[in-house]
């Protein structure tokens, strides 16, 4: 009869040591997911400052790239004021030619018995082929200068429009991947949270066990207490015996 006891005392402990042995396992796991989510929430913090670098940058560029476009408004200001300018010259300069030749047109007949007849109309000719040649010379540089001013814009402004393609490109990615993380994150800790509930049912449902395995083998010890007091009881009434028979 004692060894059905001591069976159920080795089998009660037995069960205690698997319920320690799962609670550790728990504990374990739990660690490990806390673990990962703290690796997780590191991440999700880089992407985002990365995220946000980005950013700042392509805001810088738009900056860059409104301020080249008011230089371009600008210069193509200049070249319209210049243009105007050239027409008032050309017109500045046939006005003067034509008052020229209203002063000097009685006078192309003169004879000068002194000195050689100069060809005034001539003169003029050459003057106003000297100018038109320097007006244009001076158009063509200005031409010119704008021309390679607004080839250099048109680089500056593809180029900045393919760095922001590029960081509109990689700031999608980053999304992309920031909410891959967080559907992650998210996705840890719920298994958290259902590791930590399984814990505590399980921590709440072995201590239940607990209780009545030491309650069992509280009653358990409290029998074997009395069998041995009526064991105790029994020989001494023995002795007592076995002295009446020694004195008979």
């Amino acid at each position: 009869s004692y060894q059905s006891y001591f069976k159920t005392i080795e089998e009660l402990q037995q069960k205690i040591l698997c319920t320690k042995s799962e609670n550790a396992r728990l504990v374990v796991q739990i660690d490990n997911a806390k673990l990962a989510a703290d690796d997780f929430r590191t991440k999700y913090q880089t992407e985002l400052s990365l995220r946000q670098l980005v950013e700042s940058d392509i805001n810088g560029l738009r900056r860059i790239l409104d301020e080249l476009t008011l230089c371009k408004s600008d210069l193509e200001a200049q070249v319209e004021s210049l243009k105007e300018e050239l027409l008032c010259l050309k017109s500045n300069h046939e006005q003067e030619v034509n008052t020229l030749r209203c002063q000097l047109g009685d006078r192309l007949n003169v004879e000068v018995d002194a000195a050689p007849t100069v060809d005034l109309n001539q003169v003029l000719n050459q003057t106003r082929s000297q100018y038109e040649a320097l007006v244009d010379t001076n158009r063509r540089e200005v031409e010119q200068w704008f021309a390679t001013q607004t080839e250099e814009l048109n680089k500056q402004v593809v180029s900045s429009s393919e760095q922001l393609q590029s960081y509109q490109a990689e700031i999608i990615e980053l999304r992309r991947t920031v909410n891959a993380l967080e559907i992650e994150l998210q996705a840890q800790h719920n298994l958290r949270d259902s590791l930590e509930n399984t814990l505590t049912e399980s921590e709440a449902r072995y201590s239940t066990q607990l209780s009545q395995v030491q309650s069992l083998i509280s009653n358990v010890e409290s029998q074997l207490a009395e069998i041995r007091g009526d064991l105790e009881r029994q020989n001494q009434e023995y002795q007592v015996l076995l002295d009446v028979r020694a004195r008979l």
